[in-house]
């Protein structure tokens, strides 16, 4: 599904020699696609990850690394990263230190387990290091070769329904509630500024106007003005500064970089014996999301080659693993490819410019990081939940007839979300065909690979058990 419509070029009107060099690169011209709609589409993916630049940091600080040293490997890996999926593997998506995977980092290993700060970096660059060489040796696209169809139908679902809970939690919409698990938060200045904003998004996008979700969040971040200053009250998204009441703030415009943890990184430390197995825990788990990532975004966007495999996959993995490769360097957890990658593809982005123009938004934040408390979560929200609309799209080509198949594609759409982790869902959903093919006595259509990766997957849902 594209939300972007197609802007073609005027009779007796020549592209640029910017246009023709870019489009001899990037090739989104023979994609469908033309230049404003690919930048309009990196300044969307941009603006729907640049949380990352404040939320990571804040999240590296409880595991010892200074905030603004945090906001500068942030940066940098998500610049870099970013930038080598455009210009190389010229693929449509955003790289940035991963979610999820940065609390495993610093809650579970440095505050659970008292994992020293410098080994526990040393740790993430080992993975990195094996990450990179399965990359080389190209075993994840033999991991997706293995993956049957409709199971890749339900990741790209579950990933969907994942990224719209992201939404609607994010605009404090959905709430954890004790008598029903979640539920409707109450209504008040807050919630109607967050249910205009959707409104209003989901009206450029339903009208077909260019650059609909960017101009959507643009929108709902001017009507969030008025919480704390004229009506309402925004402390709740801003709980560590309670007295905060407004939504849209402003810190300040600039500050300095900061390069104090830039290889505080303890290599030997790491291969003692008893942090082996964290080495193996961050390895799959970056394995995974970025498998499940790619597979969902190609699936849901059909950016996949004549084998239906997703387009410039090897290439795609290439960077994906250098960029987990550097993370630990510059002073951050793994990177890996990003969800938010969703909301560029659905403004109509298709190539790799898309994650060039994303890439570069981030290197002014090396000075600039304060503006982003400009942007409020809940002018992100609409523009997330609509991305999960987008990725949702497969849900009608998975054989629901066929038992066999429909179960572990069902596991994953469910799981991946109520799990609230990409890792857990997708890994108890393959373990779930293996098994079923297993009992069914099919057992000899499972691809090899299959049985290793399941065989890891139980290993890792034992280990965060």
């Amino acid at each position: 599904m594209n939300y972007q419509p197609q802007i073609s070029a005027r009779a007796g009107v020549q592209p640029s020699w910017l246009h023709a060099v870019l489009d001899r690169h990037f090739q989104f011209t023979r994609l469908g696609s033309t230049m404003r709609t690919e930048i309009l589409a990196g300044l969307t993916t941009f603006l729907a990850a640049s949380y990352v630049i404040v939320v990571n940091p804040s999240i590296l600080a409880h595991a010892g690394i200074p905030f603004s040293a945090g906001v500068t490997a942030t940066v940098l890996v998500s610049f870099i990263g970013s930038c080598a999926m455009g210009l190389y593997a010229r693929s449509p998506i955003l790289v940035a230190p991963g979610m999820g995977i940065n609390a495993l980092f610093a809650y579970t290993m440095v505050i659970g387990a008292k994992v020293p700060l410098e080994i526990a970096l040393g740790c993430v660059l080992w993975a990195g290091v094996l990450f990179t060489i399965m990359a080389v040796l190209n075993l994840r696209s033999t991991v997706i070769e293995a993956i049957p169809t409709d199971l890749r139908y339900g990741i790209a679902c579950g990933i969907g329904l994942f990224i719209a809970l992201i939404g609607l939690v994010n605009a404090k919409f959905i709430v954890s509630n004790p008598d029903t698990i979640v539920g409707l938060t109450t209504f008040n200045p807050v919630t109607l500024t967050f249910i205009a904003g959707f409104i209003v998004t989901v009206g450029l996008v339903v009208r077909r106007v260019p650059g609909a979700m960017m101009a959507g969040m643009i929108l709902t971040t001017l009507i969030s003005i008025p919480i704390g200053r004229w009506w309402g009250n925004g402390s709740a998204f801003s709980p560590e500064t309670p007295d905060v009441t407004t939504l849209v703030n402003w810190s300040g415009l600039s500050a300095a970089p900061d390069f104090s943890f830039v290889w505080q990184v303890d290599l030997l430390g790491a291969l003692e014996v008893a942090y082996i197995p964290f080495i193996f825990v961050f390895l799959f788990t970056n394995f995974v999301e970025a498998l499940s990532t790619f597979l969902g975004l190609a699936e849901a966007a059909n950016l996949k080659d004549e084998d239906g495999m997703p387009r410039n996959i090897k290439e795609s993995m290439h960077v994906d693993a250098v960029a987990a490769l550097i993370s630990a360097p510059l002073g951050t957890s793994p990177a890996t490819v990003y969800l938010e990658s969703g909301a560029g593809i659905a403004q109509g982005g298709r190539s790799g410019l898309v994650a060039l123009v994303a890439g570069l938004l981030f290197l002014p934040f090396l000075f600039l990081s304060p503006l982003l408390s400009l942007v409020p979560a809940i002018a992100t929200a609409p523009v997330l939940i609509l991305t999960g609309l987008f990725m949702s799209e497969p849900m009608g080509r998975i054989r629901w007839s066929d038992a066999e198949e429909a179960i572990p594609a069902f596991l994953a759409i469910v799981l991946i979300p109520l799990t609230f982790s990409i890792t857990l869902g997708l890994s108890l959903a393959m373990i779930a065909y293996v098994l079923l093919k297993l009992v069914v006595g099919k057992a000899g259509e499972v691809k090899p690979i299959m049985w290793f990766v399941a065989l890891l997957a139980a290993a890792l849902v034992a280990q965060i058990q």
